[in-house]
């Protein structure tokens, strides 16, 4: 049998790069990628690329190399994006626009040049990495929610699309994952807030939302295993869902009242402080 080919973007760290190692674990051949190749410099064992999402050329370059490389890809995992916080009536344009080009289109462009050679030897699985946060959208994430929200709907579009032609493709919706994603966000929603900001006297829930994921995450070793176990069953799911609260605010969602949603997530991210809105 063929060893099984696996591209994965976004491997730098957190869930991207815990998949890449449990999958080689699993003997597959792993073409692990980044916008920045040196930051996979650690990863032995697997194929290293740079590959950056929002450009066209270097995802036609990392999905021709591996297809000369290996031959053929068998598994597809976007995982490369960001989280911009901030509150969405104050976020630069060029901002939010960076964010839908890097977790929505970045990882459509990524599937539409793997998807002709899927093609060509009728399988393969697509999966997306959304979030629980494209689910429930929360204050002073809009930007990072609208985008995951967005990427949902395309790959459910992409499920029906492709299934009749031998791909499967998942949307993976974690819930909270150890990364470093909280640090990160938390420094874009530091610098997006501006000094006159109507937010200003809630700036630490701003910060605090960046991190509210990292509470009580699931490790990623342990993620990337459960993750694994459900991507190479004879029929995936359509919709995945692991990781703490992945189930808990899809049901908070579906269940409660969408008043009753906002009261609570108004109380939570202290925005009862700045008004007297019921």
């Amino acid at each position: 049998m063929k060893q099984r080919v696996a591209l994965l973007t976004g491997c730098s760290s957190g869930i991207g790069r815990a998949l890449a190692l449990e999958l080689q674990r699993r003997d597959w051949l792993v073409f692990a990628t980044a916008r920045k190749v040196e930051a996979l410099a650690d990863l032995s064992g697997m194929e290293k690329l740079a590959l950056d999402v929002t450009d066209s050329k270097s995802v036609d370059t990392a999905v021709n190399t591996v297809i000369q490389q290996a031959g053929h890809i068998d598994l597809l995992i976007n995982n490369a994006g960001f989280g911009l916080m901030g509150p969405v009536s104050e976020l630069p344009l060029t901002e939010l626009r960076r964010q839908m080009d890097t977790n929505v289109l970045g990882a459509l462009a990524v599937a539409q040049a793997v998807v002709p050679h899927m093609l060509r030897q009728h399988s393969g699985c697509i999966v997306n990495v959304g979030s629980v946060a494209g689910v429930l959208i929360t204050p002073f994430a809009g930007a990072y929610g609208a985008s995951k929200a967005a990427l949902h709907a395309l790959t459910d579009a992409l499920r029906l699309e492709l299934a009749p032609l031998g791909i499967a493709v998942v949307s993976l919706q974690p819930g909270g994952v150890i990364s470093r994603f909280g640090d990160t966000a938390s420094g874009l929603a530091a610098h997006v807030l501006k000094p006159d900001s109507a937010f200003s006297a809630i700036a630490g829930s701003i910060e605090a939302r960046a991190r509210t994921g990292q509470q009580g995450a699931m490790d990623a070793t342990d993620f990337a295993r459960r993750v694994v176990d459900s991507l190479v069953l004879a029929q995936p799911p359509a919709i995945l869902r692991i990781g703490t609260h992945s189930t808990r605010l899809p049901l908070l969602r579906w269940l409660l009242p969408a008043r009753l949603t906002d009261r609570i997530l108004r109380r939570k991210f202290g925005l009862d402080r700045l008004g007297t809105t019921p």
